[in-house]
């Protein structure tokens, strides 16, 4: 066999041992010489043992067990079938990722198990069911994105809101943003750009899916220093849904019932004073908005603002607006 034919031969014992093994599912030498016969190739048990320790050495974990199952398998993988199985419902449950794109994704997370395991990340779950974007567009906002950043350069783009004839329209008449890109994060399911705006002297933030004919520009980046003292993980703590307020330090108090909702909410690091036995009260930094005031309401009897009496005020304000409806 020319020398060219025998590495062929051992990328293709790598594929089928990839794909069609795993502790339960093994191939004998027989069985390896039999796939490697529809490839137009085959192989003695001595050339098989050969080629795998040659994989071995390139670092693909091939086991060997004997008895009943007897045969060749691979051990442990790059992702292991749980990390798949997190990586598939992610994308499952992502509004900003559209149907198709979930769909090829996903496909693409099957190859990295054994064709047995994949099986198992074919789970046409009922987060299908979930809104999902039909804006193909994000992908490509993400790629400028990323290659704005790389090259320390702002972006240029025009951002969009529904309509009631369910249609992205531009905001201001179509008006160009010109931004400095910082930072990508995903927050309820959706996908945000981090950004500072020069004008306003801020970071803000824009949700990538009604982001419309991005591209990079030939301007350097600014506002590195605002980015450095942006906390991502107080912003995201403190700001309900991504929507913009103003920064308030609020006290809440709170029934006991519900310390879990307030530390997944605000973090374990947050200080809990007790008040009495059965209520306590927490200092927690929110960026005041009907967003925030909705959770509140959400919560029920369990929690009310106990100040700064101007939020409490403005609360007040945000349910007379309601009842005024009923």
């Amino acid at each position: 066999m020319a020398v060219s034919s025998a590495k062929l031969r051992t990328l293709y014992i790598m594929k089928m041992l990839l794909e069609k093994t795993d502790e339960k599912y093994t191939m004998s030498s027989a069985d390896i010489n039999k796939v490697l016969r529809e490839y137009g190739m085959s192989a003695d048990r001595k050339t098989i043992y050969s080629d795998v320790e040659t994989l071995r050495e390139f670092g693909i974990d091939v086991l060997h067990t004997k008895g009943t199952n007897s045969g060749y398998y691979v051990g442990s993988r790059k992702f292991e079938l749980p990390e798949l199985k997190l990586l598939v419902d992610a994308v499952q449950a992502s509004k900003f990722i559209s149907k198709k794109k979930s769909e090829e994704l996903i496909k693409k997370l099957e190859s990295l198990a054994g064709e047995h395991d994949a099986r198992q990340l074919q789970r046409n779950v009922f987060i299908y069911n979930r809104p999902k974007t039909g804006n193909e567009t994000i992908y490509y906002n993400v790629d400028q994105i990323h290659t704005a950043i790389l090259k320390n350069r702002q972006i240029q783009y025009r951002y969009a809101e529904w309509t009631v004839k369910k249609e992205l329209k531009p905001k201001k008449n179509g008006a160009v943003y010109t931004v400095s890109p910082w930072s990508l994060t995903w927050d309820d399911a959706n996908y945000y750009l981090i950004a500072y705006d020069a004008d306003a002297d801020c970071m803000k933030h824009y949700r990538v899916d009604k982001m419309q004919q991005t591209c990079v520009t030939d301007q350097e980046r600014v506002g590195k220093e605002k980015f450095q003292n942006f906390d991502l993980a107080e912003f995201s703590k403190k700001t309900f849904s991504m929507y913009g307020g103003h920064d308030e330090e609020v006290t809440l108090e709170c029934g006991n019932g519900i310390i879990g909702v307030i530390l997944d909410r605000f973090g374990t690091e947050t200080i809990v004073m007790p008040v009495g036995r059965e209520r306590f009260r927490v200092r927690v930094p929110v960026v005041v908005s009907r967003q925030f005031f909705g959770w509140v309401t959400g919560i029920g009897a369990n929690l009310h603002i106990a100040g700064p009496e101007h939020v409490r005020q403005e609360y007040k304000e945000y349910l007379q607006s309601i009842v005024g409806r009923y």
